[in-house]
């Protein structure tokens, strides 16, 4: 949730540069410039290079008919002609962009006309709204008006997010006027940062100015500009210090102690300034931070307790839908610069679990916060750090806090536009999977196709085709494959023949002279396994997917009279209508396959996230306790693991587990109930 909020000013002494408008400049080889910055393991294909195929199609085709491709007429209290990106004296904060930033790359990932060109006028009028001294965006402050955010017009923080929508926009079209833009608004910062600092008009830019620098490096990579360091310096002195606070402070122990979404947004912010200071200790610093979020504030779900406040790993607090795709922007970030397996891991963790649960079907309805256990999304009060009317855990288009409205649109394009990347030693990388097909360059200019066919994350194999145009019959290239943490051993085959077995967590590189029609199966044999979690609790995980308690569910609609403009005319709340009060057996790791059995439906549906769909089931036996009960509809504290003489049920139940992904309500960490031999 965003709430504008003024700080005192800072100010700092640095020399002030003139600024005048300049031309678009040639731009240089990559290879002339790269001197002053790392070059990173993997490159970022163009825009529209890696087509959906599959569910992954699917998703973002329901996002085109749902509310991404008709925010404008479904929140037009925010998004129609008077939004300040537009020129109006309507929103002039975030939330346009935000939107733009989701839609833009689904336009192009989809090549959909229509959708094209409701992004231009966005891009159009920021492109010409740029001033002689190089600002560029709103720059008027209006009265408060209920529903909008009219002030702070010339804040850093909705500049970051158009600058993103710039960047893929240039991606997409290679339109010149973006890189004059950046060069000319880069000056302009460079020039105002000293005497009106990020956190000039709220404290925003200063923990999220991480996406700016980005922009700056990119722009560096194409125009050689030497002041885009120094800029890159002067950003990263004002950016909240969150090197120092992983390796050095109690930051990620303390509840509380930052927004969660500041944190998914800004917990990359030492890898991209270790682009241009390679110094281990950035490397070092956003590892550590990952390692003690995970232990102080992690969840089955792949996100943390953040509401909106950082706030611990009890299963019933909450986790944003901003924090869940600012979390992913980040994770493919931190890929594309470091290439560690561990990134990838974790995209895919919050991609396959806590993205689809939060949102509906049909891709109208979202709720704010998502709990890991999730008994009732109903309208109520309940123990979060900040509350919203008491809707923040309903599904609908305004409930909780509209930032994730306009915010939720990126995650699925954004997923897909980082499946497939170029690499340093001019191949192509396959490293996070889904179905698509990519178009790429490789061994310095052959064009390539690779078509990538799967049921993943629900099936275990993934089959690659190669394609080369008529002019090219054969090539030699590298193709990188990654093996996930959780998988003990992976297998590569070529043309059906066993290439390669290759053990947990690692990039393969397959360096070979390919022919068109080659055919690559990667098999990533999927095994259960648990984890443990707040009060010792489990989860039940195989691949890349938590399996959480099928809980049947009542989906109303209820009218809301009461605050509409807040919280949108109407919402859906979801009640439960079988138990949900059970504990697991903990079972050896080398048996669970005995007490687990797994159900696969014939073929996966075009849309498999929802509980009629579910490609695979688990079941199990489990007892109910009887004095865990429900709490200000939730779940009541979570028993600890294990009780001495804990009160359970005495008959065990048959009990099925589905893909954390399908459901809208669930038990996802379990209390133990006692060992099973």
């Amino acid at each position: 949730m965003i709430r504008i909020v003024t700080f005192l000013t800072c100010f700092v002494c640095f020399a002030i540069i003139s600024i005048a408008q300049v031309p678009a400049k040639k731009q240089k080889n990559k290879t002339t410039v790269q001197a002053a910055l790392r070059q990173n393991t993997y490159q970022q294909l163009s825009l529209g290079a890696i087509k959906p195929q599959g569910w992954l199609r699917e998703m973002l085709v329901r996002q085109k008919n749902g509310a991404t491709g008709n925010l404008d007429e479904l929140y037009p209290l925010v998004m129609d002609q008077r939004n300040g990106w537009l020129g109006g004296d309507g929103d002039q904060w975030e939330r346009g962009p935000y939107w733009i930033d989701g839609l833009l790359p689904l336009a192009y990932l989809l090549d959909d006309k229509e959708l094209i060109a409701k992004t231009k006028p966005w891009v159009e009028w920021a492109i010409n709204s740029q001033q002689p001294d190089g600002y560029f965006g709103p720059s008027k402050d209006y009265p408060n008006e209920p529903g909008l955010q009219r002030d702070n017009s010339r804040d850093w923080w909705p500049k970051m997010v158009m600058l993103k929508i710039l960047k893929q926009y240039y991606s997409a079209t290679k339109d010149q006027r973006v890189i004059k833009l950046m060069t000319n608004y880069f000056r302009y910062q460079l020039k105002e940062l000293p005497a009106k600092p990020l956190d000039h008009w709220t404290y925003w830019a200063k923990f999220r100015a991480g996406d700016n620098l980005m922009v700056v490096y990119w722009l560096y990579d194409m125009t050689g500009d030497k002041f885009l360091l120094e800029l890159g310096d002067l950003l990263h002195k004002q950016t909240y210090d969150y090197t120092n606070a992983f390796l050095n402070t109690d930051l990620l122990s303390k509840q509380g102690s930052i927004h969660c979404v500041n944190l998914a947004q800004g917990i990359k912010e030492p890898l991209i300034y270790y682009q241009q200071h390679p110094e281990q200790k950035y490397v070092n610093a956003v590892k550590k931070g990952f390692a003690d979020l995970d232990k102080y504030n992690g969840m089955a779900h792949g996100l943390y307790g953040g509401d909106e406040a950082l706030h611990g790993n009890n299963p019933t607090q909450g986790s944003e839908l901003c924090s869940a795709v600012e979390m992913m922007f980040t994770l493919e970030s931190a890929l594309e610069i470091t290439g560690d397996v561990d990134f990838a891991d974790r995209l895919e963790k919050i991609a396959f679990n806590a993205l689809p649960a939060q949102v509906t079907d049909d891709y109208t309805g979202r709720q704010y916060f998502q709990q890991a256990n999730q008994v009732m999304a109903t309208r109520q009060v309940r123990n979060f750090a900040d509350n919203h009317g008491g809707t923040d855990l309903c599904y609908g288009l305004l409930s909780g806090y509209p930032c994730c409205t306009s915010n939720m649109h990126q995650g699925w394009p954004k997923f897909t536009q980082n499946l497939w990347f170029t690499t340093e030693d001019k191949g192509v990388a396959a490293l996070v999977y889904s179905p698509s097909e990519v178009t790429a360059k490789v061994a310095g200019g052959t064009d390539i196709t690779f078509k990538e066919e799967t049921n993943y994350p629900f099936e275990e194999t993934i089959k690659f085709t190669l394609g080369m145009g008529e002019k090219s019959k054969q090539v030699t290239f590298p193709f990188h494959l990654r093996i996930p943490a959780w998988c003990k051993e992976g297998v590569i085959k070529i043309n059906g023949e066993v290439f390669q077995k290759a053990g947990t967590s690692q990039i393969v590189k397959i360096n070979r002279l390919w022919k068109s029609g080659d055919v690559v199966e990667l098999e990533l044999p999927m095994h259960i396994f648990k984890n443990r979690w707040y009060e010792n609790s489990m989860s039940v995980e195989r691949g890349p997917i938590t399996y959480a308690l099928k809980i049947g569910e009542e989906m109303k609609k209820v009218n809301n009279d009461k605050d509409p403009v807040d919280y949108g005319k109407f919402y859906h709340e979801v009640r439960p209508n079988t138990p949900w009060n059970y504990g697991l057996f903990n079972v050896a790791d080398n048996k669970l396959n005995t007490f687990y059995t797994i159900e696969k439906k014939t073929g996966v549906a075009e849309y498999p996230w929802n509980l009629e769909n579910a490609p695979i089931l688990m079941k199990t036996k489990a007892k109910r306790i009887p004095s865990w009960k429900l709490y200000n509809e939730m779940t009541g504290p979570v028993p600890f693991s294990s009780i001495y003489n804990m009160e359970v049920s005495a008959e065990e139940e048959e009990i099925t587990l589905v893909p954390y992904g399908c459901t809208k309500l669930r038990i996802s960490q379990f209390p133990v109930i006692g060992n099973k031999e």
